[in-house]
């Protein structure tokens, strides 16, 4: 196997990376977010899969090693080949796509070309605890736990961290703030990763 390509950027397509090492040019399939991390000319370190066929071997590149991971895995649930699995981590992040699977989030999946309703739902059965825990997730129950930062801030980095833009993460939380304020007022706490999810629905609802 080879776990990763490290090595000057020779060449970039929408979809492909061409990596030098050691004189010799690997094309690495890539999805628009990787290439977009990259540089002509600049030194990259993608981490890598490889896929052989009878007729072909295929180098997949990610921008770290957990989206490696989530790439391999979601090979195991029936009908996901690496094209699929590749086009699910180009429209979300490894941690959305754990969100997703976690919450049962059939939207989440469909936005995938490729991918309808009876498919979503039988994605998200085959899944279920397969993926792992979103980091962001758990550093929310963790931050819960320490109590630092208020739950808006939590809330707000943990959106931003999933790849959401600054203001639609802002525009999530207002749309949320009605329930944390409930759960404030009962006596409670926010309940900042119950609070992530509903955040993820509602801006999967404005798509």
């Amino acid at each position: 196997m080879i776990a990763f390509v490290s090595g000057p950027v020779a060449a970039l397509t929408p979809t492909l990376a061409v990596i030098e090492v050691g004189g010799v040019g690997m094309a690495v399939q890539c999805t628009p977010g990787t290439i977009a991390g990259l540089r002509m000319g600049q030194t990259a370190r993608l981490a890598t899969s490889l896929v052989v066929r009878e007729d072909s071997l295929t180098l997949y590149g990610f921008a770290d090693d957990d989206e490696r991971q989530v790439f391999e895995l979601l090979q195991t649930a029936s009908g996901v080949g690496p094209r699929l699995a590749q086009a699910m981590l180009g429209v979300h992040s490894p941690d959305a796509l754990r969100l997703a699977v976690e919450s049962g989030d059939e939207r989440a999946l469909t936005a995938v070309p490729g991918i309808g309703k009876k498919g979503a739902q039988k994605l998200l059965l085959e899944l279920k605890g397969k993926l792992g825990a979103a980091t962001a997730v758990v550093g929310a129950q963790r931050a819960v736990a320490s109590g630092p930062a208020p739950w808006t801030d939590q809330l707000t980095a943990a959106l931003i961290g999933l790849g959401y833009a600054a203001r639609d993460a802002e525009d999530a939380v207002d749309a949320v703030t009605p329930q944390a304020e409930a759960a404030i007022a009962a006596g409670g706490s926010a309940p900042v990763p119950q609070l992530l999810r509903a955040a993820l629905q509602s801006l999967n609802r404005t798509r």
